[in-house]
């Protein structure tokens, strides 16, 4: 039970309780909110009054409950509390009070939020008993209603207990950062974003003006409550402070994508390839997207290498769009051979025409004549299979009788040449280049046949 919550005994006279719950509590409980409305409505303080005496016979009987309960024999606890509440009528204001307020505990400590709201709501109904206990009740009332993810009750509890708290004190306090937290939990579980705001703000400028840092959770709620506002740079500033106070590798990513999010590529590529330096990405999906913003920044053979170690680590997969991607990558930095050597695998996984364009292309680029025909011609002959993309794929197609009659002209295949170019010429994508070559070719050809003519 001292684990969830203590229970201070000070004099016979005297018994308060406090309700010590820590912050993860404090940010998920929930109450019955019809119950705790009309509890709490109803209730009506008064700043000073007469608190009756607690006889010793009732102090002994809850401090024996306690100590039961300590002790870890919660049955024989509840057993003594129900013999006091047997003669609940015989009981004073403040000891009928501290009899709810046992059983409250008791019942929290057992795991039984419903049970306790009720024993600490039977407490506030009480109007003899110490200003100190009222406002302690309300505010744990409050943190059981958040456990009970009755966000409405909370609120309703947490501003009965700052009303009252400054009502009894007979002057305003100022809530501690804990207490602005727990205002700014119920606020964003209502959806009122802006007054969750506005109490996060409060609480982390208190701890930062005592030249502590804030608590992390504190972060990350106000993070999600300027996300929510939808202001993307009061985001990425929640984020620098996090990384700054707690290192982790699920901000350094988090960060990144915000500075893309608000248009600064060079800091979102810069925080990326710092975290990939740090060893903080692993997964597939930010692999991609480092390798990606390489490309974009104008750094392909990096987006080729982080590619490449990752597949060799087993990190991605090499599939067709992960291999295809490298290839383009060592293509953009002009590494032909390692880009052949890519496309040349990833032909013969996919199968659809694609990437022997591609390599066409590149054979054609880097000179390789009959590479460049072999390539066309499988891609020509893979394009066919696949009729029902034919549409998408007519540009290549083209594409690729050009390249089958540059690659034939400098063989000195001519007719060949020339066939290839008249197939290009009834393409609209390539019309004008395939004649102007079918022209250039007759001329070549001719030309070619003079000079073996004077041979012979």
């Amino acid at each position: 039970m001292k684990s969830k919550n203590s229970l201070l005994l000070t004099t016979a006279f005297t018994l308060l309780v406090t309700l010590t719950a820590n912050e993860s509590i404090a940010g998920e409980t929930q109450a019955d909110k019809s119950a705790a409305k009309e509890s709490v409505d109803k209730q009506s303080y008064r700043a000073s009054k007469k608190v009756p005496a607690m006889r010793n016979r009732v102090y002994t009987q809850l401090a024996r409950a306690q100590q039961l309960a300590d002790e870890g024999d919660k049955i024989e606890g509840f057993e003594v509390l129900a013999e006091v509440e047997e003669r609940l009528d015989s009981l004073n204001s403040y000891e009928r009070a501290m009899l709810f307020n046992f059983y409250g505990f008791m019942y929290y400590a057992n795991d039984d939020i419903t049970l306790a709201v009720d024993s600490f709501n039977k407490v506030i109904a009480e109007t003899a008993i110490p200003n100190s206990l009222i406002i302690s009740t309300l505010y744990s009332l409050a943190q059981l209603s958040m456990q009970h993810q009755n966000y409405k009750a909370a609120l309703v509890y947490l501003t009965q207990w700052r009303e009252t708290r400054s009502q009894l004190l007979k002057a305003p306090k100022e809530l501690t950062g804990t207490q602005e937290m727990l205002f700014a939990q119920v606020y964003y579980q209502d959806k009122d974003f802006v007054n969750s705001l506005k109490h996060s703000e409060m609480a982390i400028s208190l701890v930062e003006a005592k030249n502590k840092k804030p608590k992390e959770s504190w972060l990350t709620l106000q993070r999600a409550t300027y996300y929510e506002l939808k202001q993307p740079k009061q985001v990425t500033k929640v984020m620098e402070k996090l990384i700054r106070l707690y290192d982790k590798p699920q901000y350094w990513l988090q960060l990144s994508s915000m500075y893309g999010e608000i248009g600064e590529e060079d800091k979102q590529m810069a925080v990326m390839e710092a975290a990939y330096q740090a060893g903080y990405i692993s997964k597939a999906s930010d692999i991609l997207t480092l390798s990606q913003l390489y490309l974009f920044h104008g750094t392909p053979y990096k987006s080729a290498a982080v590619l490449e170690n990752s597949i060799a680590q087993g990190s991605i997969f090499a599939d067709e769009d992960n291999l295809s991607m490298l290839a383009r990558a060592y293509l953009t930095a002009k590494e032909y051979d390692k880009a052949t050597e890519i496309l040349v695998r990833v032909s013969d996984i996919a199968q659809s025409g694609e990437h022997d364009a591609l390599l066409a292309q590149t054979y054609l680029n880097t000179e390789q004549w009959q590479a460049a025909i072999n390539s066309s011609t499988l891609a020509l002959a893979r394009y066919a299979k696949h009729e029902q993309s034919k549409d998408k794929q007519v540009k290549d197609i083209a594409n690729m009788h050009l390249i089958l009659g540059m690659a034939n002209f400098n063989l000195k295949k001519f007719e060949r040449s020339l066939a290839s170019f008249a197939k290009a010429a009834q393409f609209t994508s390539s019309k004008k280049t395939a004649l102007q070559w079918g022209k250039y070719v007759e001329r070549e050809q001719q030309h070619h046949k003079v000079q073996l003519a004077m041979l012979n």
